[in-house]
């Protein structure tokens, strides 16, 4: 029972909390390589998530590229078609790979 109000007295104070200033979330510019498939990439990919998050992985096998975007498309749902996927993977190998294919 003291478990039960403890977590509910938290839980309500946390209602209370002000802040004296707004909050900014930063903006971050990513420099993207423009190279034959951007325009897909940025059509399929950056409508859902930033371009960070490509830079981020690292420079990366094609076949990581190619699981990538599978996995965008799987369990994401990502309205990517074959066509699309290649030029995407083609992409982001070319410009972010490390150049080994597994």
């Amino acid at each position: 029972m003291k478990k039960i109000i403890l977590i509910t007295v938290l839980m309500v104070g946390s209602l209370f909390a002000q802040v004296s200033k707004p909050i900014e979330v930063p903006y971050i510019a990513y420099t993207i390589k423009k190279a034959k498939g951007v325009d897909t990439l940025q059509a399929n990919c950056l409508m859902c998530h930033s371009f960070g998050y490509v830079i981020n992985q690292g420079a990366q096998p094609r076949l990581f590229w190619d699981k990538k975007v599978d996995k965008m498309i799987t369990h994401f749902k990502a309205p990517i078609t074959k066509a699309d996927k290649k030029t995407i993977v083609d992409y982001l190998f070319k410009n972010y790979g490390n150049g080994k294919l597994k």
